[in-house]
């Protein structure tokens, strides 16, 4: 212990801080207060003067109205006081440079093509409008003679593999009539017999060959399988059996 609080003693103790150093850190403390509050004051001068906008926006006929570019937070603000207004607030733009807020009307909420020209960084004005709608019905036209012809060229390839496969698979018709090319030397009787259509044979030896079909299941195949089976096995123990019985006899008898 005597060597622990001789070490201890030796250490230096830690620099303490004085009276200017503390005058400094509660005045940079204080300053940062400030700015915090300040902060506060602005957004909240900031929220009013969203909520009054809005008010105004509400009550006349504009289908929305838009506010300048500002960081996320003030963004921010936007989009929570339209959202509890009952309105659909968007941002377009690129961060840090024009990002800015858009809000609407619910029963004039923005179009496929407003939002991509806004996206676009093009605005929104009649002129843009029709230029935009234009695009698109050319786009849609497009699209839509894409379509057909991509279904009149597969249509066209059905046809033709179908056609190919008739051709395959097709009965093949004489050009000319059998009976007749060879009723001259067999007769008219011999070649109409010769000419007429082979039948299958219905019947092999003295049982009809339909009869001959294993009619059964699957499962009833195998269980008539295993049933053989056991009897076999059953047939073996019992001839085994038989077998030791002779045999016990025979020992039996012999003196």
């Amino acid at each position: 212990m005597d060597l622990l609080d001789s070490i201890l003693n030796a250490m230096d103790a830690p620099p303490a801080n004085n009276e200017q150093q503390k005058t400094l850190i509660k005045k940079q403390r204080e300053m940062m207060e400030r700015m915090q509050n300040k902060q506060k004051e602005e957004l909240l001068r900031f929220r009013k003067y969203v909520d009054e906008r809005m008010g105004r926006f509400a009550k006349d006929d504009r289908r929305y109205i838009e506010f300048q570019p500002l960081d996320k937070v003030h963004r921010s603000v936007i989009h929570e006081v339209a959202e509890n207004g009952g309105f659909i607030a968007m941002s377009f733009g690129r961060e840090d440079v024009d990002r800015h807020s858009v809000v609407y009307k619910k029963e004039h909420a923005p179009g496929e093509d407003e939002v991509t020209a806004r996206r676009n960084g093009d605005g929104w004005n009649e002129e843009i409008a029709k230029e935009y709608a234009e695009r698109r019905r050319e786009r849609l036209a497009q699209e839509q003679s894409d379509k057909e012809a991509s279904t009149s060229e597969a249509a066209s390839s059905a046809s033709s593999t179908s056609a190919a496969a008739d051709q395959d698979s097709g009965e093949v018709k004489p050009t000319t009539n059998y009976k007749a090319k060879y009723a001259h030397l067999i007769g008219e009787s011999a070649a109409l017999q010769a000419a007429r259509k082979t039948e299958t044979n219905q019947s092999y030896g003295f049982v009809p060959s339909k009869n001959k079909k294993d009619v059964r299941s699957i499962e009833q195949t195998l269980a008539d399988i295993q049933a053989k089976k056991r009897l076999r096995l059953a047939q073996q123990q019992e001839l085994e059996q038989e077998q030791l019985a002779q045999e016990a006899t025979t020992s039996t008898e012999d003196p």
